[in-house]
């Protein structure tokens, strides 16, 4: 499957401002703010630029960091880049259907898998079971 590609004018026409800013130009919310951070319900995570189901929320824990935050996502669903901006090292997630920006994943997670990734609210929408 090839993967979804549009120029920055669609992008922009299809999302809203905040969104855009975020996903498009790898932005991030302000921790706390998010409407995913304390959602608990049993679903989906999907891309909100593409539609792409990224992770379930079995895989969703509190992490107390600000955002929402997963320790795995569906496996081929997300891919990983470094990140060298504002003088750290971190790995950038991004989907891997649309190259969304989602946010980061850290190796500091407290569950098995080790992994907690930190997404915002705006890069990903919610299907509930």
């Amino acid at each position: 499957m090839s993967k979804i590609t549009k120029t920055d004018q669609e992008w922009q026409q299809q999302l809203d401002d905040e969104t855009y800013r975020v996903t498009r130009q790898k932005g991030t919310e302000y921790p706390g703010t998010g409407k995913y951070l304390n959602h608990f319900e049993d679903g989906t995570y999907r891309c909100v630029c593409c539609g792409e189901v990224l992770f379930k929320s079995d895989s969703k824990f509190d992490a107390g960091c600000g955002w929402p935050s997963f320790d795995a996502s569906i496996e081929g669903k997300v891919e990983y880049h470094r990140d060298i901006s504002h003088g750290m090292i971190r790995t950038e997630i991004v989907c891997a259907n649309c190259d969304s920006h989602l946010g980061h994943v850290f190796e500091d997670g407290p569950t098995q898998t080790g992994n907690r990734y930190c997404v915002n609210s705006v890069s990903i929408t919610f299907d509930g079971e």
